[in-house]
């Protein structure tokens, strides 16, 4: 079978424009990646800078909670302890029926000095980072138990937990938010702290009996928007269910792997 020149060249031209728009439908395709890659980049650059943005936030909250713990301690506590001191004194050079009115101011300075202390520690973030997530708890809920206003209770299935140091802070500082919203606004008379140490993730749960949040609260600004900041740092999934009159479920969920 024989092809005329017409007919070659209609073939010869037909291959032509053929290749020509595999070639522009190849160059697109390629195009389209390259976008694709250039948008992920995008994307990926700004959770970056969101997260150090969020990191250096936090950093200066730690770094003014550590002066304000470590004021307690040097200077407040250190006032209170030389009181204690000069009372003690006094005490000694009073009649036997005048020292019991004194011993009891005494009593009182021993539990302010203590106090003090042991609220300092929850402020100074070096200090957490050395003792754990679960110990650092422990301490908060003896401090919450010691104001007799609500019953705590510390449920958790692990002594101790291996998880980078920096991220029990901000867990802690988490769960510590979450445990002042419900002294402040939840007018519960029970709250629950729960820790499940599971393979692949460890989750917290907060739960209080209270009134619930107002769907149309304002009190959800900047205190929720601190913790979920501090929560997409350590890529922690945090919801909250709450029912009114029935109570506040607030659940973290931290990826260990």
């Amino acid at each position: 079978m024989k092809f005329e020149g017409a007919e070659l060249l209609i073939i010869f031209s037909s291959l032509i424009i053929l290749m020509v728009l595999i070639m522009m439908v190849l160059i697109y395709v390629g195009f389209l990646r390259k976008k694709s890659e250039m948008i992920l980049q995008e994307q990926e650059k700004e959770l970056k800078f969101a997260q150090e943005l969020a990191l250096s936030q936090i950093e200066m909250r730690e770094q003014t909670l550590r002066y304000v713990g470590q004021e307690l301690h040097d200077d407040i506590g250190q006032k209170l302890s030389v009181a204690k001191l000069l009372n003690n004194k006094l005490s000694s050079q009073l009649q036997l029926s005048e020292r019991e009115f004194l011993k009891e101011i005494n009593d009182l300075l021993g539990e302010c000095i203590s106090d003090i202390r042991n609220l300092s520690k929850t402020f100074i973030s070096h200090h957490i980072e050395h003792i754990g997530l679960i110990e650092s708890i422990e301490r908060e809920v003896r401090r919450i138990k010691k104001l007799d206003f609500i019953t705590v209770n510390y449920i958790h299935n692990v002594k101790e937990i291996n998880i980078d140091p920096k991220h029990s802070l901000i867990l802690f500082r988490i769960i510590q938010e979450c445990v002042n919203n419900v002294l402040k606004h939840s007018r519960s008379k029970k709250l629950d702290i729960v820790l499940d140490d599971c393979i692949k993730t460890l989750e917290i749960r907060i739960i209080d009996q209270g009134i619930g949040i107002p769907k149309n609260s304002g009190e959800d600004g900047s205190g929720l928007r601190n913790i979920t900041n501090r929560a997409q740092v350590i890529n922690a999934d945090f919801t909250i269910d709450s029912v009114k009159d029935q109570g506040t479920e607030v659940k973290i969920v931290y990826p260990k792997i």
